[in-house]
């Protein structure tokens, strides 16, 4: 057991106003009734999230000393715009050709502000204020062929996408900019045994990019002794994966089972170390002799590490006794294992862990509708912390109104109170314990 030297509670109270519209329009050319069209979207949407947000902090033990509070506003603008056009020719009954084109453009402004309170005026913090503006402009053209032969077919597919990548630091007056062409093969193949059973072969490649909120490289705090900053210089993940899958259908039962490899280079990987600054979270400061407690300021950030291998296998099982009901079960099982270094320090890391998912759908008379999800997660370890699992249950419920033209529904989250994330982090100089629940 360890003895408690202070304590320090941290509260905090946050509205939250969004705002957002969206227009968007179709076009579809249909040449013939075979499959022969070219489709076409245009979407814009813009948003506004403002979350204001008031944190009273307050040292209880061992002397209790007056709160301090400090304010903060977050207001986020963003805007999208969605240009997509689809080409599709049935060469015959048993080969079809694609070709696409998709651009995605974001624009998004963070206006981060914290202030403390002096004698009840707002006193903004230059050091931990900013002003962020990212944006993402991504343009993809892609090919697909696919063809059937006898019992066996298969697609082939290719995917360039170009990416320009923005980061304006308003307030610091740094400017960042990216620019990446990349390809992404894929290939799938099918073997059918018979009418209800199969095997499939996929192999393909994938990228994950950073969210603005991992490459905005200004504080945001959980605590005065816990900070999260992002890191601009961050790249994005990409991912070769191999799947070998299995399918299995029955007049109630399917069943959909797989094993897979995948590895990723330039993985995103969270650091947390010891910023070296101290600070004082207890004592009274109108008593001089009134102990105090120096405690370290720590700090996460994300970098990219070398490399992460993931094997493992999935199960799917859907049951559906009757029309009105279906039961899905969904379990994965994977061995994670990171390999890679940072600033001489090593994160090599092996993790065994597993999840699983259950989802049920049930239709009742007099047009009700019942769903049930439920989700687990074992625990997982990293180079620097563990976590504990946590599992959740979720319901909904659904009436049909006014003829079919309107629904009313309920939802319940979380139904027992279980989702709980909690994290011990651990280095040579400190331990740290999370707990976070979203409510």
């Amino acid at each position: 057991t360890r003895d408690v030297l202070s304590r320090t509670t941290r509260d905090r109270f946050e509205d939250e106003i969004d705002a957002s519209f969206q227009y968007s329009a179709d076009y579809t050319n249909k040449f013939d009734d075979k499959g022969h069209e070219l489709t076409a979207r245009f979407q814009y949407e813009e948003s506004a999230e403002e979350e204001i947000s008031s944190i009273e902090a307050q040292s209880t033990f061992p002397n209790p000393i007056p709160p301090s509070f400090e304010k903060i506003d977050n207001l986020e603008d963003q805007k999208r715009m969605l240009l997509q056009a689809d080409y599709v020719w049935p060469i015959d009954e048993k080969t079809q050709f694609e070709l696409g084109y998709r651009g995605n453009f974001n624009n998004q402004k963070t206006d981060y502000q914290v202030a403390f309170l002096d004698d009840g005026t707002p006193i903004i913090d230059t050091d931990l204020s900013n002003v962020l503006v990212y944006k993402e402009f991504v343009n993809a053209a892609y090919t697909q062929f696919g063809k059937k032969t006898g019992k066996f077919s298969y697609l082939l597919g290719l995917r360039m996408e170009h990416s320009n990548i923005q980061i304006d630091q308003r307030t610091t007056n740094d400017y960042t900019q990216k620019k990446y062409t990349d390809w992404f093969p894929t290939a799938n193949f099918s073997y059918e045994l018979n009418e209800s059973e199969n095997f499939t072969l996929g192999i393909n490649r994938r990228l994950r990019r950073p969210r603005s909120r991992f490459i905005n490289p200004f504080p945001s705090r959980s605590s005065i002794t816990n900070l999260f900053v992002g890191n601009p210089d961050l790249n994005p993940t990409y991912t070769g994966a191999f799947d070998l899958g299995y399918l299995k259908r029955w007049e109630k039962y399917t069943f959909n089972g797989s094993v897979y490899y995948q590895k990723s280079t330039s993985t995103f990987t969270f650091i947390n170390v010891d910023t070296g600054e101290r600070v004082a979270i207890s004592g009274n400061p109108n008593d001089p002799d009134s102990p105090q407690v120096i405690v370290p300021v720590l700090k996460r950030f994300p970098v990219n590490l070398a490399e992460n291998n993931r094997i493992g296998v999935e199960f799917n099982l859907t049951y559906t006794p009757s029309r009105r009901v279906r039961l899905n079960g969904n379990f994965n099982l994977f061995n994670s294992e990171t390999l890679g270094s940072y600033e001489g320090t090593s994160f090599d890391a092996t993790n065994l862990s597993w999840f699983a998912r259950m989802n049920a759908s049930i239709r009742l008379p007099k047009k009700y509708n019942i769903q049930f999800r439920g989700f687990y997660r074992g625990p997982s370890v990293t180079a620097q912390s563990r976590s504990k699992s946590f599992y959740f249950f979720s319901g909904a419920i659904n009436k049909e109104i006014l003829k079919d033209k309107g629904s009313l529904s309920l939802r319940l989250s979380d139904l027992f109170n279980t989702s709980r994330f909690r994290n011990e982090t651990f280095t040579d100089s400190f331990i740290s314990y999370t707990e976070y629940q979203r409510r």
